[in-house]
């Protein structure tokens, strides 16, 4: 799977480690965060992401920054994202299944090395279910979206 991450400067080492670990589990990772000494701000960090996942050249994205939530909002901006803030493998796993969520952002202040590593796993293999009733709410959000400009 093509998958995208990036961060801002909050912790770049870990996504290191994420794009790492998903390295080794055979996927192809675009980073496009900074790194190490570098400041960069997270709503550019999470464009990068979003427009790669757009156009199809990632299926799905990873977001890090000291929360999750800066890049959750910065993400959600951006037409067809569906980002998630999570921090436990659950909400990871059912967002992917129910709400076809294409990008996973958590944060690096708020969850340690190994929940990051089980909620990119948690979210990175699941897929999305396709009952009715999800793609009921999915059409929701998507003509909320297309009626109020839903962003680039």
């Amino acid at each position: 799977m093509k998958i995208a991450i990036g961060n801002d400067h909050a912790d770049p080492t870990m996504k290191i480690k994420v794009k790492e670990h998903l390295e080794a589990l055979g996927h192809e990772v675009t980073d496009t965060g900074c790194g190490v000494g570098e400041k960069c701000d997270y709503p550019a960090a999470a464009g990068r992401v979003c427009k790669l996942v757009q156009s199809g050249e990632a299926q799905l994205g990873i977001l890090i920054c000291g929360t999750g939530v800066g890049m959750s909002l910065a993400a959600n901006k951006y037409k067809g994202i569906r980002a998630a803030c999570c921090s436990e493998p659950f909400s990871a796993r059912l967002t992917r299944e129910h709400n076809d969520a294409n990008i996973l952002c958590f944060g690096t202040r708020v969850v340690g090395e190994g929940t990051a590593m089980d909620l990119v796993d948690a979210f990175v293999n699941t897929e999305y279910s396709h009952e009715e009733r999800h793609e009921r709410r999915i059409a929701m959000i998507k003509a909320v979206e297309d009626e109020w400009g839903g962003g680039q």
